[in-house]
């Protein structure tokens, strides 16, 4: 007898034996074979009647969709969103996890399409440092000290805690929201030891030291999506309120948190982006930094229109073209909270002035093959009424040029940096030739590591100003980066820096950066410290930084560095001939 294979037969017996036995092939809706544990899956044996069927799919798999009922075999099973579906599948997670499902982080609706995204930071800040210090004219807190500089020491503790709240509407997997609303708060903490009178207050009577706090409003905006123009969500939107803004790629120019209006959007399938904005400032508080609505907004005004285009002229570089045009008619006295002069800087006629001055702008960021490349260059144009050191209208015609090249090679980047900004060659003519911005805030160079851009350094005997703000590295002359008025009677800036990053373990990255800085001229600094000549030379600036993220993540990051300045000729003309250093310890915890 010839053997017959039994597939034909077994064929047509399935539909037999599914009719005769429903339940036994009825598996959950949703859920399939392979989720049910090996364990549980029911086997028959011979003589034995089949199972009972469970009464709900939590008997296989805790916390699934329940079957569907016996005469809707195949029939899918509604569940309320897609978000939920990992819920519906039995997996749960705390409300304080930020790491997987979370309401809180906006991994899922909390009503419909409208999603919560809650921020937490705190920022703690430790910075030893010394800077060149004038003994205190009303009297010096050292007995004997007759020196124009007192003790260069001094200590700045800061703890900041910012909480943020983000509500908006829409899928953003493919597109911007519909709408969204933004709150971020940030209240300060700090304290400044010196080691002598009127370094941080006016008053001597106030002492060496000063405490404050003081809470700002980063963020309060509506941003509404006005519409999509293709079918690869191209859109347009505007924003209304407090918002962060930067003019270019690393903060050069403009690049702050300002209340303004912004129309902005994109083409091309993301090719083409561009920004037109306006924004009135808001006063600052002068010992955070952070703004101070209270205090109201200025007579200053930022009109911006900028056009970004990707892979142009290169795959892989970003290209930009920015016109800014900052209108100043602040013409009254401002005085701090610590009652130094804030507006206009006690520098040269000590006079109220306006100004109006045009940016143009080229910027880049990217890379051209192996070689990272970041560039910036900047045209200013326009008028003071008066100038800084005269009582007649000045021409503002100054430029910047900035660039930042490096190279990877494997767990290493070496960089290369490079910026000009042009001084005035003349304190007493008609013309204001130094480069001066908006509101920098450089990621360059080492950026806040590096000592002179971290550090303000006064102009001792030179009036109220200082020559480099905190996190700026033009030397401005203002009275403060965060207070003052823009002046384009300055002595410019020249750097050439090298640095280096390596990350040696995920949790480990080392960087170092030394620059050599000079002033483009130094007229300016000669006709305020009535001293000539001053050489140009500032000097050498050096960095090492650490930081250390123990879970690999943004969540927890640990900042050490040290930097130090070790004077030029130019530098020890002005001050005397020591080194002078800063260290930082810096704690930033996110949610």
């Amino acid at each position: 007898m010839k053997k017959r294979s039994i597939l034909p037969l077994a064929l047509l017996m399935l539909p037999t034996a599914w009719a005769a036995e429903p339940a036994w092939f009825a598996w959950p809706a949703l859920l399939p074979a392979a989720d049910i544990p090996p364990a549980q899956v029911p086997r028959r044996r011979p003589g034995r009647p089949p199972p009972s069927p469970p009464e709900t799919a939590g008997e296989i798999n805790l916390g699934a969709i329940t079957p569907a009922p016996v005469d809707a075999v195949g029939e899918f099973v509604p569940v309320p969103d897609r978000w939920r579906l990992m819920e519906a599948l039995g997996f749960q997670f705390p409300w304080y996890d930020p790491y997987n499902q979370n309401v809180l982080k906006a991994d899922k609706p909390i009503r419909e399409d409208w999603f919560l995204n809650l921020l937490g930071i705190s920022d703690t800040i430790i910075e030893p440092r010394s800077l060149p210090t004038p003994v205190g004219p009303q009297g010096s807190a050292r007995p004997g000290a007759y020196d124009p500089f007192s003790q260069p020491r001094q200590l700045i503790l800061a703890q900041t805690l910012i909480a943020g709240l983000v509500y908006y509407k829409g899928n953003t997997t493919f597109k911007p929201p519909e709408w969204e609303y933004r709150i971020t708060l940030a209240g300060q903490f700090n304290r400044v030891q010196t080691r002598e009178l009127r370094t941080t207050r006016i008053d001597p009577r106030r002492g060496r030291n000063r405490s404050d706090a003081h809470l700002g409003v980063q963020e309060l905006f509506v941003d509404k999506h006005l519409r999509d123009v293709s079918a690869r969500y191209d859109f347009d939107s505007i924003r209304i309120g407090i918002q962060p803004f930067s003019s270019d790629f690393r903060g050069f120019l403009f690049q702050d948190n300002q209340f303004g209006v912004r129309l902005f959007g994109n083409r091309d399938n993301n090719k083409w982006q561009y920004n037109l904005a306006w924004f009135r400032r808001v006063e600052k508080e002068i010992n955070s930094g952070l703004n101070d609505v209270g205090a109201g907004l200025r007579d200053d005004d930022v009109f911006i229109a900028n056009l970004y285009r990707q892979d142009w002229p290169v795959l892989g570089f970003f290209s930009q073209a920015t016109i800014a045009h900052n209108r100043n008619r602040e013409d009254e006295f401002l005085f701090d909270d610590n009652g130094f002069l804030a507006r206009p800087a006690s520098l040269g006629g000590e006079r109220p002035r306006r100004y109006q001055v045009t940016y143009l702008g080229l910027n880049g960021d990217g890379h051209i093959g192996r070689l990272n490349l970041t560039t910036s260059a900047y045209y200013a144009h326009g008028r003071s009424r008066p100038g800084s050191f005269v009582p007649f209208p000045t021409r503002i015609r100054a430029g910047f040029l900035a660039a930042e090249a490096s190279l990877d090679f494997s767990w290493i980047r070496l960089r290369g940096s490079l910026a000009y900004a042009t001084g005035d060659r003349n304190a007493y003519d008609d013309k204001s030739t130094g480069f001066d911005a908006i509101f920098e805030n450089p990621i360059f160079a080492g950026a806040d590591t590096s000592y002179w851009i971290r550090q303000n350094v006064p102009l001792v005997a030179g009036g109220g100003v200082t020559l480099s703000g905190r996190n700026g590295m033009l030397n401005s002359l203002r009275s403060s980066k965060e207070l003052g008025q823009s002046n384009f009677d300055n002595p410019g800036l020249r750097l050439l820096g090298v640095g280096g990053d390596f990350d040696l373990a995920p949790e480990h990255r080392l960087s170092f950066n030394l620059n050599h800085l000079w002033f483009d001229h130094t007229a300016t600094l000669e006709a305020l410290r009535q001293q000539a000549p001053i050489p140009r030379s500032i000097g050498f600036d050096a960095s090492l930084a650490w930081i250390w993220r123990p879970f690999m993540t943004q969540n927890v990051v640990f900042r050490l560095s040290a930097a130090g300045l070790f004077p030029g000729r130019g530098f020890k003309a002005l001050f005397p001939d020591e080194r002078h250093y800063s260290v930082l310890a810096n704690l930033v915890l996110s949610y």
